[in-house]
């Protein structure tokens, strides 16, 4: 069952990943408008931050979450289907219409599937299965863009868009065969304790330690619930917090590392190696976590200095080989961050608000990235490198956020 879990979530995240590039360059090849591509991928995206609480809300509701998440997909398909179908057909402001209503799905693809890791992984093995399944991200942060590159090469834009369209359908079935939840996953019995009392106006039967039926309960106290849960429980405050920041921060490096490229070699493809470097050396690291026990809260602290630490050496950088190993550092940073920042919301989330505080978690960090992608486009202007050490402060910024939030 933790097989198709993987592979399902493997197909989902790489043809999310071969959607942005895939539209970026269907709208360059068939308007010729840089603002008409750029604006069908900021319309993916903005909307996150809203579709992400609501999605949660609902698959945590779910007795059958797979369901929910599977019809979700779909129309997260659908809506990248219609997009494609309307560029140079349809008025553009209808298109981008369409890219923020399918936005709001968008989050089902990564917390809203993670989220749903213990319904197929025993206790004992959620560590391990929480490594591998941060490992899907780095594999469809490599593959997707390099896909949709050779089938632009091969067949065109238009089959590079159709072929995310059917990687995100192809995940559908294994989301669909997803357990039902246990009686007990539908009580706060982990973790309640430290929730707030606007929990309880959620959970009816916080007062008596799970006991009783929960009284029914409305969307806005529910959203309240998990909201309150991420601001008041101090870890995942903290975790939360430190991977906003850090979402800016690594926004610099994607956005600088074509023109870093080009600096150093006079080719901006190198730049995009670069990024590659970065996905493969997170894979590495992810898959040295799976085989190890660690604390997820000393290695969100620590990756995030490492991922500071690759900033500013790829801002200094000299030569290409240089911003190599900085890539190299970035990705060993990056991935078990996000390793970590999935154990801390496994392990701290009230089962009955889990896929709401995973959903939440990573509207809050697409959000994040798009402001880092705004602020990173003047920096760079000016040069990479200026991006690049603004990045590597914000860094700092965040492992100074945790140390804050680690007071008492």
């Amino acid at each position: 069952m933790l097989g198709r879990y993987m592979a399902g979530a493997v197909a989902a995240r790489t043809g999310n990943e071969m959607a942005g590039p895939a539209l970026l360059v269907l709208g360059l090849a068939v308007t010729d408008s840089a603002v008409v591509a750029s604006s069908l991928l900021s319309g993916l995206t903005v909307s996150a931050a809203v579709g992400g609480p609501l999605l949660g809300v609902m698959l945590d509701r779910a007795r059958r979450p797979g369901l929910l998440l599977a019809a979700s997909i779909g129309g997260y398909a659908a809506g990248l289907a219609l997009i494609i179908a309307g560029v140079g057909r349809a008025p553009h402001a209808l298109l981008v219409a369409l890219a923020v209503l399918a936005g709001l799905l968008g989050p089902a693809l990564a917390g809203g599937w993670t989220a749903q890791l213990p319904l197929v992984s025993p206790p004992e093995r959620l560590p391990r299965s929480n490594a591998l399944d941060a490992m899907t991200y780095n594999v469809a942060g490599l593959a997707g863009p390099a896909v949709v590159g050779v089938i632009t090469m091969a067949a065109g834009a238009l089959a590079a868009a159709l072929a995310s369209v059917a990687l995100v359908l192809a995940s559908t079935g294994a989301a669909w065969m997803l357990p039902r939840k246990d009686a007990k996953d539908d009580k706060d019995t982990k973790g309640a304790e430290d929730v707030t009392d606007a929990e309880d106006v959620m959970d009816g039967n916080a007062a008596t330690g799970g006991t009783e039926p929960a009284r029914p309960r409305s969307l806005r106290a529910e959203l309240t619930a998990g909201f309150a849960a991420i601001a008041r429980k101090g870890s995942l405050r903290r975790a939360t917090v430190t991977s906003m920041i850090t979402m800016v921060g690594v926004a610099m490096l994607v956005v600088a590392a074509p023109l870093l490229g080009e600096e150093l070699t006079g080719e901006v493809g190198y730049g995009a190696m670069l990024l590659a470097v970065v996905a493969v050396a997170g894979l590495a690291a992810n898959a040295v976590l799976a085989r190890i026990t660690f604390d997820p809260d000393r290695m969100l602290l620590g990756s995030t200095l490492v991922i500071a630490l690759s900033l500013a050496l790829a801002a200094a950088a000299g030569s290409y080989w240089v911003a190599v190993v900085a890539a190299v550092v970035a990705g060993v940073g990056e991935g078990p961050q996000l390793t970590a920042l999935f154990a801390i919301r496994h392990r701290e989330a009230p089962g009955r608000l889990r896929s709401q505080i995973f959903t939440t978690g990573a509207s809050l960090k697409i959000t994040s990235f798009a402001v880092g992608s705004a602020l990173a486009g003047p920096l760079v202007d000016l040069s990479p490198s200026t991006a690049l050490l603004a990045g590597a402060g914000i860094m700092v910024v965040a492992a100074l956020a945790y140390a804050l939030l680690s007071r008492p």
